[in-house]
């Protein structure tokens, strides 16, 4: 009986091991728990340095055409939270994304890829920037394996837009959450 539930046990293990590989998944080198001043806002009383953080992602499901990356804080005091980036029909072979390829001038995004407006009113990447005294606000970032080429839409599609048609055709999705406080 011992022996039957070790060997069991060992091979739930094992099993679990290989299911949990396999599953679709978003990390980032260069962004931790926190996020820091190079990811925080560069206006808006911010003074951070507004790079957008490395992100990688692995194991999409089958029949994933494209990928979009969105950021959006639930805790923004809105009533509907805050878009800070919202990035789609990047190709799917792209698997990673470099730090600051949410800098529209710097062109690091892959071709093909577009940065649509954010609820700052700009196209690319805006980090965080929370209200001074509102604490600690979450940051998740999605990655959505879509199961279309392209979206159809344009750099000035409001993010409610973009959302919209992502839930439409999103197979897959995976995030990481980060969090920031600002202190003055």
């Amino acid at each position: 009986m011992k022996k039957t539930t070790i060997i069991l046990g060992l091979m739930l293990s094992i099993s679990s091991a290989l299911f949990a590989q396999n599953t679709f998944t978003l990390s980032s080198s260069s962004l931790g728990g926190q996020a820091t001043v190079t990811e925080e806002f560069n206006g808006f009383g911010c003074t951070g340095k507004n790079e957008s953080p490395q992100l990688s992602w692995e194991n999409a499901p089958e029949g994933t055409k494209s990928f979009a990356i969105t950021m959006y804080d639930p805790d923004a005091p809105t009533g509907s939270g805050w878009w800070h980036w919202v990035v789609f029909d990047i190709p799917s072979t792209t698997t990673t994304l470099v730090s600051n390829a949410g800098d529209i001038k710097l062109n690091l995004s892959p071709e093909g890829a577009i940065q649509s407006v954010t609820n700052y009113g700009m196209q690319g990447y805006g980090g965080p920037c929370p209200p001074v005294g509102h604490g600690l606000h979450q940051y998740i970032i999605t990655v959505h394996a879509l199961k279309t080429d392209t979206l159809g839409l344009d750099k000035n599609t409001n993010p409610a837009i973009v959302g919209y048609y992502l839930w439409n055709n999103t197979l897959a999705k995976a995030s990481i959450v980060t969090y920031f406080k600002r202190t003055e």
